[in-house]
């Protein structure tokens, strides 16, 4: 199979780590440590995705915070990249080239269900792990 012709769809790792908007910093950052990931969407109470937090958001910030009275908000970057479950492998190759990042949110489809809805990540580890599959 072409990669042209592979579907996020079927290398998204399903389901994301969210955390709710007024989550502390010291909290986002122990959720991250707990379940051995690099990022975690910031959601607003309605479960809309307003933001994502990087083990680098946090990093940058690791001197300038104080981590029992800061929020979420004030480590997420407010702008996610994302794509659509029905995207190719090529297409988000090009996003993260393009924009010089590692993991895009996989959102749901504006005509199913809930639209803005994290429902996977992929990560440039999946894209280069399925691009090695299909060579052999």
């Amino acid at each position: 199979m072409k990669t042209e012709n592979i579907l996020i769809k079927d290398i998204m790792t399903r389901g994301v780590l969210t955390v709710p908007i007024e989550s502390t910093a010291n909290y986002v950052a122990s959720v991250m440590a707990d379940h051995k990931v690099s990022a975690v969407a910031v959601i607003e109470k309605s479960g809309e995705a307003i933001g994502i937090i990087s083990e680098m958001d946090i990093l940058k910030k690791i001197d300038n915070i104080d981590w029992e009275n800061a929020f979420a908000d004030e480590l997420m970057a407010q702008s996610i990249e994302s794509i659509s479950p029905s995207s190719t492998l090529n297409d988000a190759a090009k996003i993260m080239s393009d924009k010089h990042i590692h993991r895009l949110m996989v959102m749901s489809e504006k005509s199913v269900g809930a639209s803005n809805r994290p429902i996977g990540i992929v990560t440039a580890g999946d894209l280069m792990q399925k691009m090695l599959q299909n060579k052999n």
